[in-house]
């Protein structure tokens, strides 16, 4: 056996040595390298890993409508949580959590021995009463948790349920304003967060954090929460008397696009709506529905005509009843036709050929062109989802017929919001406004104004001198034409009726028709605009005896709640026969039985209360208008017992 050298022996020592020497810098650097540049991430990895969370919900935002009632806002609902390390007995914890939440014991086992760091118990334990909560927390269970949760609260049931929308168990938006808005209303999450070892215990000598919720943005809306019940009622005793398939209505400030009402019929319970079909809930009918909008969309085809100067109101046109176009016989609805008329009574009476020869004289460029301008064929842009762009003829594929049918409402398809859209532009001075329902955003803790939605004026559309005329002979439609029964004594009113047969299978029905009626008023400054479309009413159907009376309501209380006052100055109604005329209340007080009924038998029926001879009071006061023939109560007793004359002279004050 070689022996080895003192040389090799050293010269492996010595790199024995190096090597050592190596490792133990490297291994110093190493640990260098962990304690001082990132030691902090690791601990910080090292405590998420250790970490648990127990989420607290953020208050969803409220909504309220312009004057501050609020129409959704959250009500406390707490949620059971199950940590299934800090779980002792499995057994016994879900036999007493099952009876509390009646919920087969089985199932609230299978749930808080998962494999999870935290569980909820769902669904049962989801979203509970605060009853339940605390007779879940005397139990004192071990791992069972009773985190503070929320829930989305409607106070007034149905009322303005599609603008409002809903939102799903999680508090998150699923349609309506609560879906367009969902970011600004949600906030951000909190949290109560602890350290845990592996087996889900509690560390020793650790500290809970708690992050607090950033409660949501509150939303004030453009609706009016009275004017969206006068509507809403109008539109409900619109389908039980004519027993109709869907009513649609919509009230819109003009001059900035603000809504102010806006409601479809069949509605549904925003807290419930499981309970519903879901087409009722998932289609926003007045944004939604597109059908052929008949005679109204002539309020577009007559703003177009007077803007480029190819009619004026005051010129003649003879009305046969029928007109022929490229070989097609269109007819007017009136059967023999209106004969000689001025174009101002072509508009009056919706006179169908007057509003073709319009149509032609426009020509099919100009004619679309104004129908684009006014917004038709495509969305508004409202702030609402589901809104449907309608359909327009591709001007390639207008003919004479269809130039001519386009005229008065036929052959295109719009929704009721484009309609409101564009005939607010024609009566506000030409211009037209983007509709919209987001008015203000707040901050939930100090109250201020976070954001203000402002009017969003797209184009000028017509001239103001132009748009009076339109709102002249619209108020001349009411007081003399079609749209009478409209009339409200003391306001000025203009509006358009609309009745047209609805596309059945790809024919038209003969049976089935949409029938509506746009108004505004005051007619000379027009605050409001009302639409109200009826779906296949049964009997009599004409957007004129049907849908302009339900305008009339609506307008009527709103008109007053806004405090408009009445004026003198609207045109006189054309009363026509079974038509009931509107007389003024005199003053009786003071008068005696024989001299109101020789006054009065024309006019009034009379009903006494009371045994004297001499008027004291009545009912309604003096001044009041209504109908002819309408009843005045009148209460009697004796005539003032007069005074004798007081020492001084005269008795007159000194």
């Amino acid at each position: 056996m070689a022996r080895i050298s003192n040389v090799t022996v050293r010269r492996r020592l010595w790199f024995v040595l190096l090597g050592g020497t190596f490792i133990f810098f490297a291994m110093l650097i190493r640990l260098a390298w962990l304690q001082l540049w990132i030691g902090g991430d690791l601990a910080e990895r090292a405590e998420n890993s250790w970490r648990r969370d127990i989420p607290f919900e953020a208050n969803r935002g409220e909504i309220w409508d312009r004057n501050g009632v609020r129409m959704a806002y959250n009500i406390s609902s707490p949620t059971v949580l199950a940590i299934p390390a800090q779980v002792t007995n499995a057994d016994q914890e879900a036999e007493q959590l099952g009876r509390a939440l009646d919920t087969p014991p089985e199932t609230i086992k299978q749930i808080i021995t998962k494999k999870e760091k935290i569980v909820e118990i769902k669904p049962s334990g989801r979203k509970i009463t605060l009853e339940k909560a605390q007779q879940i927390r005397q139990l004192n269970l071990p791992g069972i948790v009773v985190a503070e949760d929320n829930k989305r609260y409607y106070p007034f049931g149905s009322l303005a349920a599609h603008i409002l929308g809903f939102t799903g168990i999680d508090n998150q938006g699923l349609s309506g304003v609560e879906l367009e808005y969902d970011k600004q209303l949600k906030g951000l999450q909190g949290n109560v967060s602890y350290l845990a070892d592996a087996a889900g215990r509690i560390m020793p000598g650790s500290s809970d954090q708690y992050a607090s919720p950033k409660d949501g943005l509150n939303l004030e809306l453009t609706i009016d929460s009275y004017a969206q019940s006068v509507l809403e009622r109008e539109l409900q005793q619109a389908m039980v008397s004519f027993q109709a398939k869907h009513a649609i209505g919509i009230v819109m400030d003009p001059n900035n696009g603000e809504i102010l009402a806006m409601a479809g019929e069949p509605t549904f319970d925003p807290s419930k709506f499981r309970d519903y079909p879901s087409e009722v809930y998932n289609r926003d009918l007045p944004i939604w529905m597109t059908y052929e909008p008949g005679s109204t969309f002539k309020i577009i085809t007559l703003a177009a005509a007077l803007q480029e100067n190819k009619v004026k109101l005051s010129d003649g046109f003879f009305d046969p009843g029928f007109i022929n176009v490229a070989g097609a016989t269109l007819h007017c609805w009136k059967r023999g036709g209106h004969g000689s008329e001025t174009f101002l009574q072509v508009v009056e009476n919706s006179c169908n050929p007057g509003f073709v020869v319009m149509g032609q004289r426009l020509g099919k460029e100009t004619l679309f062109d104004y129908i684009t301008r006014f917004g038709f064929g495509k969305k508004t842009g409202i702030d609402l989802k589901g809104e449907e762009n309608g359909i327009m003829f591709k001007l390639n594929k207008v003919g004479p017929v269809e130039l001519a049918t386009t005229s008065f409402g036929q052959g295109v398809s719009v929704t009721p919001i484009q309609q409101v859209a564009a005939v607010s532009a024609a009566i506000n001075g030409g211009k037209l406004y983007t509709p919209h329902v987001a008015r203000r955003w707040f901050n939930p803790d100090t109250g201020q104004m976070v954001n203000e939605v402002q009017p969003n004026m797209v184009r000028q559309v017509i001239s103001p001198e132009t748009s009076q005329q339109v709102r002249g002979a619209l108020e001349s439609v009411v007081a003399n034409g079609t749209g009478r029964n409209a009339f409200i004594d003391g306001y000025r009113v203009g509006g358009k009726t609309g009745t047209a047969q609805k596309v059945v299978d790809g024919h038209y029905s003969a049976s089935e028709h949409i029938v509506s009626f746009i108004g505004f008023a005051p007619a000379d400054n027009p605050q409001l605009v009302c639409y109200v479309a009826i779906d296949d009413p049964q009997g009599l159907q004409f957007g004129g005896l049907i849908a302009a009376p339900v305008v009339k309501n609506v307008m009527s209380d709103v008109l007053r709640y806004m405090k408009i006052p009445q004026r003198s100055d609207q045109l006189p109604k054309e009363y026509r026969y079974g038509e009931i005329p509107v007389v003024e209340v005199p003053d009786l007080v003071g008068m005696t039985v024989n001299d109101i009924y020789e006054d009065m038998r024309s006019d009034f029926m009379l009903a006494k209360s009371g045994n004297g001879q001499v008027v004291i009071s009545q009912a309604p006061k003096p001044g009041a208008r209504v109908d002819q023939g309408s009843t005045i109560r009148v209460f009697l007793g004796d005539p003032p017992q007069q005074q004798p004359p007081q020492p001084g002279g005269t008795g007159s004050a000194q």
